[in-house]
């Protein structure tokens, strides 16, 4: 799990590298977050002004490709 959790904190290059494990679980990973579906799709509503928004974004993007433009 460190491994991973480090790794996606360096693609989001928002956090020192030398914070620990728990500083990135706490910044990047818990984030407040409200979950909302249809019948075959789940939203994930992320904070739009939050302090780590930038890291999450470059994190999705370079993980999943740029959102949809409908989506923005």
């Amino acid at each position: 799990m460190g491994c991973l959790t480090r790794a996606a904190a360096t693609i989001a290059q928002g956090t020192s590298t030398k914070a620990t494990t728990a500083t990135i679980r706490r910044t990047l990973i818990n984030v407040p977050t409200r979950v909302s579906g249809t019948a075959n799709t789940l939203t994930l509503h992320l904070p739009t002004n939050g302090p780590w928004q930038q890291g999450w974004d470059l994190l999705f993007t370079r993980a999943c490709g740029p959102p949809p433009k409908w989506a923005r």
